[in-house]
């Protein structure tokens, strides 16, 4: 399997680069067998996740229990990981990868204590007038498990709660499955985050659990972390009842090549992205044919001596492929109408083209700031917007942890000027009793 590459910018667009809404997500049968098989009857992934929500809404830990086994085969008799498992797991895995952790921690974190989140009083004679900025009480975050262990998850969603100040974090993560162990490379994360509070559950389970709470699972005031199709589902029926950080689907990488553009590097970033899932998007545009070409030949060779070419073969044939466009213009239109997640420069004076990005969750600039480095040890989250959302959202930061309250504090004379407007206003929308309350104001 080697990489498709589109000559007509047409003929990708109706392809790998539309873009599909969560709403019409294609099932594909093995997945509607293996659900009408754990439910007894057809059954749609949306109307799934509805029954989960609700069992764990009735029965609370019971109904996770229940679903650890079914799903799982996990057979637990309680949901908690001890904290003494937690300390521990910093001395089971490889002391250069507890050391990996520690220094992606303490590069996120320093990054995220540089975000400016301030509130202001601005007072003057008629009164003050401001915004309080205050972190959220509790935060549940989600770490998927599936196919890989993702303990940078948990490091990115956790550290920027914590530098915004929220008291109370709980992380859910999978139980392994048949064992019902939670692997010692996420409890090392947690431990290296001073995370003591994580739960062996997952799926849309979870997601209901942090959204209303059961006997050992904690209400949280906002919900965080990437998931399977079952979680965001899950996110999109609970939110309301809790905030949600956004409904991410597959990861995406769009890179723009120029023809100086090194092929192996070009291949090497593609395919890190393709490993993570079937369904993830690898797209290289670029004006330069034989630079497509090469990229191609170098997948083919490359994939060879990877471990996941499986999940790479699939990924490149469903939803990635080369873009062949006319120009380093053009080709930023279409990385804009795109609004990839990550959006990576392989071109000359990449920093001069940075101007001409609207939508993207990440910019990687230039080939020696690729999106592996963005995904581990950079600094900012690699939780960021997914399919297309990336033209109105933003990747997770300190922002997504607090919430403003504004303020209003007017003295006597000033309220009594502006009552008379606002009275005005009331009436204009038939507001009876909003125009006498500014009325009452006046007359004193």
């Amino acid at each position: 399997m080697t990489l498709r590459i589109f000559d007509e910018l047409s003929e990708a667009q109706a392809t790998i680069l539309k873009r599909e809404s969560l709403r019409d997500t294609s099932v594909p049968d093995w997945l509607s067998d293996s659900l009408a098989k754990l439910f007894g009857e057809p059954i749609t992934p949306a109307e799934a996740v509805s029954r989960i929500i609700r069992s764990v809404r009735e029965d609370g830990d019971a109904a996770l229990l229940a679903w650890n086994k079914r799903i799982d085969k996990a057979d637990l008799d309680t949901l908690a990981v001890p904290e003494a498992d937690i300390t521990a797991a910093l001395d089971q895995i490889p002391a250069e990868v507890a050391e990996a952790l520690q220094l992606a921690a303490d590069r996120i974190r320093a990054f995220h204590e540089k975000q400016p989140v301030t509130g202001w009083i601005d007072a003057q004679p008629e009164g003050s007038l401001g915004q309080i900025v205050k972190p959220v009480d509790s935060v549940g975050v989600y770490v998927a498990g599936g196919t890989a262990p993702l303990p940078s998850s948990l490091l990115m969603s956790v550290i920027p709660a914590q530098v915004a100040g929220v008291k109370e974090i709980i992380v859910t993560t999978p139980p392994g499955r048949g064992t019902g162990d939670v692997p010692p490379v996420i409890l090392a994360a947690a431990a290296v985050c001073g995370i003591t509070k994580v739960m062996r559950v997952g799926g849309a389970q979870a997601i209901a659990a942090m959204a209303y709470g059961t006997e050992s699972v904690p209400r949280v005031a906002k919900i965080v972390g990437p998931g399977n199709l079952f979680v965001t589902l899950a996110k999109q029926q609970v939110y309301g009842d809790v905030g949600i950080d956004g409904l991410p689907g597959p990861t995406e990488t769009m890179v723009i090549a120029d023809q100086n553009a090194d092929p192996k590097l070009a291949a090497a970033d593609l395919l890190a992205q393709a490993e993570h899932d079937v369904l993830a998007s690898a797209i290289l545009v670029t004006n330069s044919r034989p630079l497509a070409e090469k990229v191609a030949v170098e997948i083919g060779r490359q994939m060879e001596d990877l471990s996941r070419s499986e999940i790479i073969a699939q990924s490149l044939a469903n939803r990635s492929g080369a873009v062949i466009v006319g120009d380093m213009v053009q080709a930023f239109d279409v990385a804009n109408a795109y609004a990839a997640e990550h959006l990576c420069l392989l071109v000359d004076k990449p920093w001069d083209w940075i101007g001409h990005v609207r939508n993207a969750g990440g910019i990687f600039v230039g080939e020696t700031s690729f999106e592996v480095l963005g995904d581990y040890v950079a600094g900012p989250s690699h939780v960021m917007p997914t399919g297309g959302t990336a033209r109105f959202a933003s990747p997770l930061n300190v922002l997504d942890f607090v919430k403003i309250t504004s303020l209003i504090g007017l003295e006597a004379r000033a309220a009594s000027e502006l009552s008379k407007s606002a009275a005005i206003l009331a009436r204009a929308e038939a507001l009876t009793a909003h125009a006498a309350a500014a009325e009452a104001r006046v007359k004193g």
